[in-house]
């Protein structure tokens, strides 16, 4: 029998305004889940408990309004909010209160979510690991920087969270713990509230267990009357995209690659191989080139006044940032800008490719938040991506598969990812 915590987001909003669930027991289910597992899984920087119970108390008083009313969502503390500390998944800023909410909280709960609390990230978003674990196997990693969130999405905490990605911080922690994890068109989303990291590259993403959530959390970011998320009635055609980067996958992931489509074929989708032009092999290194210049000039202030707050990792980074100069980053974007022409062209009429969303399963905790080498050019050319979970083995860790679209076609990419996901036999 599925309990509260259990249920997606659209089928708890539609049930609490059918009188059929209140909000109170949707965020008393979701504690309860956090006070069994959370010693376990660690996802959690600020949990807001008594506020969280009294709002819905609130909500189940008042008359139904908004698209995600009385229903509990979790935050990335990288994000600001006017009623929580905000982190940043560092000592420098503990405790430090906003006196705002991020703009994407703000329309979250214009539409009636409740804020649960701050999930964990790694330090500013970078690669220091906190203390999350992935839910499947606390002995690994739950994937970075959106390590939190992913894991209370994935272990029922929550049915929605925010995250975000500067290289691959929604796909990472999505395949690796299980979720759909979706990353928007760059600039697609607004950011504001958000502190960057390299703000070229910054991009808002979703985490949830069904894509009709992400696309109703989409909906309500955007301001736009949410509408119901339907999969194309016709197989699409799809493009079978290794990558310059296949050398580096692992057999996990060639395995459930080669499962996914094998099965998109077999449920009749139109598939092409995709070989990507030559110059899309160097997007890898300029997309590094770019995050370690912006980083280190984002994050001045820390790195020289505030320096023995930081982790040994994220003064590297910073160092190694500042001693990038200006001519190989303009350089860097070059090579993005000169790809990103090419892309709809490369792409041959496909809808959207079938990319590897990360080189295996998780890695161990010592081996840090994973390697983001599958999603790098990706997030450099600014793409939609969205990771889908592939049908497990028994015993196995989750893996997936990233599904990528041309520039703004975010409607597209969640529409073909639902007609996806079900020839993929996971549901929607």
């Amino acid at each position: 029998m599925t309990t509260p915590n259990e249920l997606d987001a659209c089928t708890a909003a539609a049930q609490i305004r059918n009188v059929r669930l209140t909000s109170e027991t949707l965020v008393g289910a979701c504690l309860a889940r956090v006070d069994l597992r959370e010693r376990e899984v660690g996802a959690w920087q600020h949990l807001a408990r008594e506020q969280a119970l009294s709002q819905a108390q609130e909500a189940d008083r008042a008359a139904p309004a908004g698209a995600l009313f009385g229903v509990p969502i979790a935050v990335k503390d990288l994000f600001d909010t006017f009623d929580m500390p905000t982190g940043l998944g560092s000592p420098i800023y503990r405790g430090r209160r906003p006196d705002w909410d991020a703009a994407c909280v703000a329309a979250a709960r214009a539409a009636g979510a409740i804020v649960l609390g701050k999930t964990v990230t790694t330090e500013f978003a970078s690669f220091e690991p906190g203390k999350t674990r992935n839910p499947h196997d606390p002995a690994r990693t739950p994937g970075g920087s959106s390590s939190g969130s992913a894991a209370a999405v994935a272990d029922c905490m929550v049915p929605l969270a925010f995250g975000t990605q500067t290289a691959a911080s929604i796909t990472r922690p999505a395949a690796f713990c299980g979720v759909a994890g979706y990353k928007a068109t760059f600039g697609e989303l607004s950011l504001s509230g958000v502190r960057p990291l390299a703000q070229s590259l910054d991009t808002l993403g979703i985490f949830a267990r069904s894509l009709a959530d992400i696309a109703l959390m989409r909906d309500v970011v955007l301001g736009q009357e949410p509408q119901p998320l339907v999969a194309p009635a016709s197989p699409p055609r799809l493009g079978v995209c290794r990558t310059p980067m296949w050398p580096a996958a692992e057999a996990p992931t060639r395995a459930a690659f080669d499962v996914a489509v094998e099965r998109v074929r077999a449920a009749g989708a139109l598939v092409d191989e995709i070989e990507l032009p030559a110059p899309f092999a160097a997007l890898t290194q300029a997309q590094q080139t770019i995050m370690s210049y912006e980083t280190a000039r984002n994050y001045v202030f820390e790195a020289t006044r505030r320096r023995d707050g930081l982790s040994a990792s994220f003064r590297a980074i910073c160092d190694a940032g500042m001693r990038i100069d200006r001519a190989a980053y303009l350089a860097a974007q070059r090579q993005v800008a000169e790809a990103a022409r090419m892309l709809t062209d490369a792409m041959r009429g496909c809808v959207a490719l079938i990319t590897p969303a990360t080189r295996g399963e998780a890695p161990p905790l010592e081996g840090g938040t994973g390697d983001p080498v599958m999603s790098r050019m990706w997030t450099a050319l600014g793409t939609p991506t969205l990771a889908l979970p592939v049908p497990r083995l028994a015993g196995a860790l989750p893996i997936a598969v990233q599904l990528v679209a041309d520039r703004h076609a975010d409607p597209l990419l969640l529409a073909v990812g639902a007609w996806v996901r079900r020839a993929l036999g996971v549901p929607l």
